[in-house]
Parts: C-alpha cells; structure tokens; sequence
C-alpha cells in the first residue's frame, strides 16, 4: 500500500497564496489526472475541498485507471474520475462544459511522446481546441500545460517568453514541439475572443506521484538506483538542466489560471545541475555507484544542451517565491518510488 502522505503535503503546498475565492462554487474539468502533474492538481484540489471547506467539484480525466496513489481520491463525493481516450472525438466531444479547465493530458516523457507521435499532436491540437469550447461556454478559464521544447533550437540561456525556438518540421520531437506551439496558437485564438485562457510552458517538473517504469531522467535513475544497486549513464552526462519541483509548478500554474494577466508564461524552478551531477546526487543519497561509458555515448542526441527558463516574467506579477531544494526534491523522489517498488 502507497504511503500518500507526502503527496497531500505537496498538495497543501501547492494552494499556497492562491485565490481560492475564484473556485467557489465551479466546477474544475482537468486532464491528465493521472500524471505528474495532475496528481498534484487533485492533491491540491482535495486540500481545498476538505481542510479549505471550498466548494469546488472536480472532474478528473483519466487514460490508463486509477493509480493506486489517487484511490482514496475517487472514493469522495467531491472528485470524480472518468476514463476515456481523449484522444477519440466521440469521448472528448461528450465531455461536459466546466468553469475551469486545466489540460494536462499529454505525454511528458520523450520516450512515450516519440513513441506515440499521432496521439501527442492530436493531444495538443484539436483536443485543445474542443476543450477551449467548453469553457467558452461557462465563460470560465482555461490553462494549457505547454512545455520548454518550444524553445529548442535557442542556444541562448536563459529561455524568454518573447522568444522561440527554430527547429523544423522534421526534428525527431517535431511531434511534442510543433504541437505545443500549435496548442499556444489555439489558446490564443480562444484569448481573442474572449476566454480567460493562458499557456504555461512548465519545463522538468519532478517529485513523487509517478507510476512504475516513469522515464524521465531523475526517475530512471532512482530506478536503476533502487533496483540494479547502480546508476550507469549513456554518456558523460554534460547537457544541464534545471529542475522544478512539482508542488512549486503546480502552484505556479494554478495562481497563473486563476489570476494570470499574461497570454504566456514561463515556469520553472531554479536548481541547475549537469546531469552527471543529478546522477552522482542521486547515488550519494541511495548509497549506490555511479558508472559513466568509457567513450562518447548513445544518449538522446536530439536533446537539447541546455535548459533554463527566465521566469521573471512571473515573478513581475506574482513576487519572488522560495523553491524547494533539489536535494530535498530527489530525496522525497526517491523516498516514494521505495514505496513503488517496495524496496528497503
């Protein structure tokens, strides 16, 4: 049995400093559910409902079932869980208008948007763009989780809202970063004619809440750590990155929903690290070795070498904020995939 004790404090975590007035009495349509990031939309969510006494009704949109960590979620009046493949225009399109919609419902793992291009296109497109149209309806809110891909071909760090990217139609992630361009497009299309609609474009949220066999970086190095007692790299680990913690994400994203006065922000956390470096942090707390390749590398080539977003523009609006620490961020990762896989 999971211990979810770490998720609901993430999810008190995330409604810090929120205008929790402007959920009164909606009704919260969010896909994705199931992922990162929307478990901690839910987490956040439930806190709300139960600490909070805030009457909001969520609907939660699901691909795969329940994970076993939002079970407890789906067994209360207040969120209710519905599967489908959005994906199919029979199921989205029946879908019910809310007052607020956050759509999440994407691939955020390279491996999986690669793997299944068609579905990440139409995710971000036409599902979007049908989303939008419920909410106009409700003259209600929008959020679209963009991502940081947007600016991959830049070379100059950090990553500026005015700015974007310049690879071609025919990259190996064409598929992820022309349609969260696109999904920006669309958004922007329904801004204009009247809905309160932003795009986030969140960049390398990471934390607990994920499911067995995740593959992003930090997981699969957890889960090599836990389970192969090693963390063996591809190559020399030189790309860097900056990590954000899920619940600084989501409470980024959720004050962004519901007060944001911009068309397009940036959100991101501010520890950079080599991922060399993540490696050998995550193999000094888990007591394993780190191994890097003799020569060169078959890592992911297409990859970006660096990114960093500027998040000033947030900043401007809503003031400085305290990130949590990657140490603490990683130690609470692995922490939580012990659980997982229930290992010592």
């Amino acid at each position: 049995m999971l211990n979810n004790d770490v998720l609901v404090s993430d999810g008190k975590n995330c409604t810090r400093d929120v205008a929790i007035d402007k959920l009164e009495n909606r009704t919260v349509l969010l896909t994705g559910a199931s992922g990162l990031i929307g478990t901690h939309f839910l987490y956040a969510l439930h806190y709300l409902q139960t600490v909070l006494s805030v009457n909001v009704k969520v609907i939660a949109i699901v691909n795969r079932g329940i994970p076993e960590h939002l079970v407890s979620l789906s067994s209360t009046n207040e969120i209710r869980f519905i599967q489908g493949d959005l994906a199919k225009e029979a199921f989205v399109g029946n879908l019910q208008p809310a007052d607020v919609i956050v759509h999440a419902a994407t691939y955020g793992q390279p491996g999986m948007f690669m793997d299944y291009p068609e579905i990440t296109i139409k995710l971000n497109t036409y599902v979007t763009s049908v989303l939008l149209e419920k909410v106009l309806k409700k003259n209600g809110k929008f959020l679209f989780i963009s991502s940081s891909e947007v600016y991959s071909g830049l070379t100059t760090t950090p990553f500026l809202e005015t700015k974007m990217g310049s690879t071609t139609p025919d990259h190996p992630r064409a598929c992820y970063i022309e349609a969260k361009r696109c999904g920006e497009a669309v958004v922007n299309v329904y801004r204009n004619k009247g809905c309160s609609a932003a795009s986030a474009r969140l960049s390398l949220a990471y934390g607990p809440g994920t499911r067995r066999g995740d593959r992003r970086v930090i997981n699969n190095f957890v889960e090599k750590a836990l389970l192969q007692k090693e963390i063996a790299l591809l190559d020399h680990g030189e790309a860097k990155r900056t990590y954000c913690y899920v619940s600084d994400a989501v409470n980024m994203m959720l004050r962004i929903l519901l007060e944001g006065k911009e068309f397009v922000y940036n959100v991101g956390g501010v520890s950079s690290v080599t991922i060399a470096d993540l490696a050998r942090l995550v193999g000094k707390i888990s007591g394993v070795n780190v191994l890097f390749p003799e020569h060169g590398g078959g890592g992911d080539t297409c990859a970006p070498e660096v990114v960093r977003l500027d998040i000033d523009r947030y900043t401007a609006e809503f003031g400085e904020r305290e990130f949590v620490g990657l140490e603490t961020g990683v130690r609470n990762i692995i922490e939580w995939q012990k659980n997982l896989y229930n290992v010592g």
